[in-house]
Formats: structure tokens, C-alpha cells, sequence
């Protein structure tokens, strides 16, 4: 037998519930291919977390899968944390079988005599991280596989700032699941030591909203502007539903208008084939809903509600996709001109955005003398500079990445569609004020910092040799970095395996600058065989530099 074979035997003949044999029994009859996937490995629990297909054996989401990560980080969690009551927050998204993961997550932190704080129903995982804090909880568990397909599903680790983990803790949860080889050794069950499992539901939500309500920088506009503005939202059948329209409606923005069939919280994403904002099918419905209404903006979360994908019309009046750049940029710009004018822009305050998110909002944080700290790509090193600046009393104004993900204030220390939703109607509404759209907005600080425009291009390169291809392409890069970008001299090279002169942690990331203002990052992905490139043009040229710099550095 080879070693994937004997693997679903020992499932087969172990104390395994019935379904789960049967349907292993079923796969290895019916799909050779699809059995050996499911268990010629063990679903690896990364710096991340869990991700992966849900079904049976070791390589797939499932309940057992699922315990043996739970009970490494109980175990971690119990050798590592002081108290006299260890608490853990568990929430959950509207993908299929995530709702039951988080219970088992919670019965086997309950059998290790922790106690557990659960949702009772979808939360999005800003939410979670928000809850972390406010129950002096040591950790956070998302049930989410964020916007992948329907097939998928994952386990998210926050610590206890609320931030997802970061070294080494990561490194020390993954060494500590990694111990747990079989399902035998997982606490299913509670023993003599039990921990309480305790609900949360519209308490924490009154207090989230309250919260992020009360960083609004334009109440008054949005009195003024916002019933005028009619805004589409679609939550793409994920769990954004709960509480978008209802912080919206707060706001002062009462012409929220829904896409009906994609209300409905359903894990299959029956409208969709990927339920991510940063693709334009996905906000196809919602733009025909739009059209048909005359709405100004369209506004689509993802499944765990903390990514954002917004459309806004054009001077002729067309509706366009922005894409996580611009957004930003917007964002930040209306948050520094208006915390400006209210005069609450003093010391003190920061932005942080990730390497390869777009140097327009450097150039906007310059010209307002605010610091922008840049860290790796990862929201989670975003929250550790907030949890480093807040301990020395700085206070966090905002930040983002290019991949849709931003945050506003100190509350959450995740990405968080809620705010961002909020704030994108707001800066619609103080746009209005000043007769101005969210476009022309944007045309507006092209015009004081300069036009930019940004591309992404990712490779993708399977099995062993591609492997060595993506390590060959870094090493020739690193050997023999280009010596112009469009024609203009490479000024910078930044070489992130050298924490000593970036000051970040070390990761396998080069960077690129020009003197007229272009970048261009380069970055294999951790977890999928393909390496990304991501270019930044200045200028009222950079159209045409992106075209340039695609080809320059694809062809290598």
C-alpha cells in the first residue's frame, strides 16, 4: 500500500464517526485522483492558519482537521499564557460547514478548560478581532476561507491585541499543532476540567457600532448629503449583511439599496463564481442594480466582510471599478483634509500601508507632515506597528493595502469592511458638499501628487520545476537587478531578506525604484506556486510605463 493508501485506512479502521467512512469508502471507488489529494499529506497549519478544501481525510477541512488545529493552539495557549481564566473569541462566516468548525473549535477549547466567547451566528471578522480586546480574550479563531471559491474553507489565529499572529507566535502555534498527529489525541470531549461556552450577539454588535460610529469625521454632511446619495451594497452571500446597511443607515445614509439574491447568506455563492470584490464579475449584479436605479456608488464586501470593492461614476456619468489603490488613496486624503480642519491632526498621529500598496498615499501623507510607516504585505504587520505605536501613545489614523483591505482607527486591528463602507459614503457625501464626485475627487489629487497607476501580474509555476524557476528568477534579480525602469535609472534597491537595513522582518521580497517616481515589487507567494510583480507608474505617462514594466520583467 502506498503511504496515502495506508493513511485512509488508518481512518477507515480508526474512531472515525460513520459518515466520514462512508464517504471515504465513496471517494476511493469514485475519484482515484480526488483520494490520493485528500490524503497524500497533512493540511498544513501555517503562519496563517488553516486553508483549504473542505472534505474527508488529512489534506481537506473537517471536523478532525479542524480539532487537531484547536487542540494545538490549546495546547499552546495553556503552556504559554497567564491567568486565572483563559479566554478565546470564536466567530464564523456564511461558508458552508463553517458554522459547525467553530463549534467544534469552541467544545474542544472547553475541554481543555478554556473559556470560549462564540457568535451566535455569522459575524464578519473585523468583528472578531473588535471582540478579542473587549474580552480580554487571549486569542481569536475566524472560521473563514475569506473570498476563495465555494469549495473552500480556513481557520484564522488572532492574538490578543486582536491583530492575526505574528512572530513568533505564529512560528511557535505552528510548531505546537504540528504535534498533533492524529485525532485521538484531541480533547472532543469535555473532562473533569471544563470551560464555559458563552454566546455573544447583539450586545457586542451595539458596542462595534457604537465604536466605529464614533469615528465619523463629517456627521453634519452626512445629514446634509447623505439621503441624497444612493448607494448599491451587495455583502456577495456573506456575512456583511449584519451590519453594513445598518452602520450605513446610522450614518445618516438612508438610500441603501440591496441586491437582493446576494442577501442571502449562502456558502455556495449561487450568483457568483468567486465571491471577491477585487474581480469585477463579482459586482456584476450589482452594478446592473445600480443602472437600473440611478445609485452614485456601489459598494461589495467579501464573504468575512473585511475586504472592500467599490464603483463610482465617471465625469460622463459611467460607472467604473476602483481598485484597492485608489480607494485608499481616497480615503486617506479625505481623512488627513478633514482631521486638518478639525484641527485633530497633531502629533502623534500615523498611517501605515504595506510595501506594495501605492506611494500616492506617501506623497498625501507628506504634504500633511503625517508619518506613513510601509511594512510586508499583511494586514497583521499592519496591526503590529498600531500595538508597537499605541504602547508609546501614538494614535493609528488609518491604513490599507492594495489588495481592498483597509482600516480606520484603533478598535479593530484587522481589515474592516464595516468602517471602510461608512467612511467610502462619507467622503461620497463630504465630495458632494464641495460639489465634487468620488471620482473627480480622485482626479483632484492626481492633479496635486501627480497621475499613478498600478498593475499586478502574477506568474504561475507548478510542481518542482517551477519551484525552481520562481527561486531562479529571485536569485537572477538579486544578482543582476535592472538598471532603469522605462528608461529612467534604478535610484533604490531594496532587498527584504536583509532585516538588518529594511528594519522589517525577513522575507523573500525585492524591491525596485526609479528616480521618476515608478517601483516595481517582486514576490513569490508563500502558499500558491506562482511569484507576483507589482508595479507603481508616476506621470501622465504611467499607463503606458505599466504596459513597459510588464513586459520587461514577464519575460525574465
Amino acid at each position: 500500500m502506498k503511504e496515502y493508501e495506508l493513511k485512509a485506512q488508518s481512518w477507515l479502521d480508526g474512531d472515525f464517526d460513520q459518515s466520514t467512512k462512508m464517504q471515504i469508502l465513496k471517494l476511493r471507488a469514485e475519484d482515484p485522483s480526488g483520494f490520493e489529494d485528500a490524503f497524500y499529506k497533512n493540511l498544513e497549519f501555517g503562519t496563517g492558519g488553516l486553508r483549504g478544501i473542505m472534505g474527508v481525510g488529512t489534506n481537506r477541512m473537517n471536523r478532525y482537521t479542524v480539532g487537531m488545529a484547536t487542540q494545538g493552539l490549546a495546547n499552546y495557549i495553556l503552556s504559554h499564557c497567564e491567568g486565572d481564566e483563559l479566554r478565546v473569541v470564536i466567530s464564523f462566516d456564511s461558508r458552508n460547514n463553517s458554522k459547525e468548525f467553530a463549534r467544534i473549535a469552541a467544545q474542544v477549547l472547553s475541554a481543555n478548560g478554556i473559556h470560549v466567547f462564540i457568535f451566535d451566528n455569522i459575524r464578519p471578522t473585523p468583528e472578531m478581532s473588535y471582540a478579542v480586546r473587549l474580552k480580554g480574550a487571549v486569542a481569536g479563531i475566524m472560521i473563514t476561507a475569506s473570498h476563495n471559491p465555494k469549495e473552500y474553507n480556513g481557520y484564522k489565529v488572532s492574538w490578543s491585541d486582536g491583530g492575526q499572529v505574528t512572530s513568533p507566535v505564529d512560528k511557535e502555534i505552528v510548531a505546537e499543532v504540528a504535534k498533533i498527529t492524529d485525532p485521538s489525541q484531541v480533547k472532543f470531549e469535555a473532562g473533569l476540567r471544563c470551560g464555559e461556552i458563552e454566546a455573544m450577539g447583539a450586545d457586542v454588535d451595539e458596542l462595534y457600532l457604537r465604536d466605529l460610529l464614533s469615528l465619523r469625521l463629517s456627521p453634519e454632511v452626512a445629514d446634509a448629503f447623505g439621503k441624497k446619495l444612493k448607494i448599491v451594497y451587495t455583502p456577495l452571500h456573506g456575512c456583511g449583511v449584519r451590519l453594513v446597511p445598518e452602520i450605513l443607515r446610522r450614518a445618516g445614509f438612508g438610500e441603501v439599496i440591496h441586491v437582493p439574491e446576494q442577501d442571502l447568506s449562502d456558502g455556495d455563492f449561487p450568483t457568483v463564481v468567486s465571491p471577491n470584490p477585487e474581480e469585477p464579475a463579482a459586482l456584476a449584479l450589482a452594478l446592473q442594480k445600480a443602472e437600473e436605479t440611478g445609485a452614485d456608488i456601489v459598494i461589495g464586501t467579501d464573504p468575512d466582510a473585511d475586504r472592500v470593492g467599490i464603483a463610482v461614476r465617471n465625469d460622463e456619468g459611467k460607472l467604473v471599478l476602483l481598485n484597492g489603490n485608489q480607494t485608499a488613496s481616497l480615503l486617506t486624503y479625505y481623512i488627513l483634509t478633514r482631521r486638518s480642519e478639525l484641527g485633530t491632526l497633531g502629533e502623534g498621529k500615523y498611517v501605515v500601508k504595506t510595501i506594495v500598496t501605492t506611494e500616492l498615499i506617501t506623497e498625501i501623507c507628506k504634504s500633511f507632515g503625517v508619518p506613513v510607516y510601509n511594512v510586508l504585505t499583511g494586514f497583521k504587520y499592519i496591526a503590529a506597528v498600531i500595538k508597537e505605536r499605541e504602547a508609546l501613545g501614538e494614535e493609528f489614523l488609518c491604513g490599507g493595502e492594495e489588495s481592498y483591505g483597509f482600516n480606520v482607527g484603533q478598535f479593530v486591528r484587522d481589515k474592516d469592511a464595516p468602517v471602510t463602507c461608512m467612511m467610502v459614503a462619507e467622503c461620497a457625501a463630504w465630495a458632494a458638499s464641495k460639489g465634487l464626485t468620488m471620482y473627480s475627487l480622485l482626479q483632484k489629487i492626481y492633479s496635486e501628487f501627480g497621475y499613478r497607476k498600478e498593475g499586478l501580474v502574477s506568474l504561475v509555476r507548478k510542481g518542482i520545476e517551477g519551484t525552481r524557476e520562481i527561486a531562479a528568477i529571485m536569485e537572477g534579480l538579486r544578482a543582476n537587478p535592472p538598471a532603469e525602469l522605462c528608461g529612467s535609472p534604478v535610484t533604490r534597491v531594496v532587498d527584504y531578506l536583509k532585516p538588518e537595513l529594511t528594519g522589517q522582518p525577513s522575507s523573500n521580497v525585492l524591491q525596485f525604484f526609479d528616480d521618476a517616481g515608478d517601483v516595481v515589487s517582486v514576490r513569490p507567494s508563500g502558499t500558491e506556486p506562482k511569484i507576483k510583480f507589482y508595479f507603481g507608474a508616476k506621470g501622465s505617462d504611467a499607463d503606458g510605463k505599466i504596459d513597459s514594466l510588464k513586459k520587461q520583467f514577464t519575460s525574465l
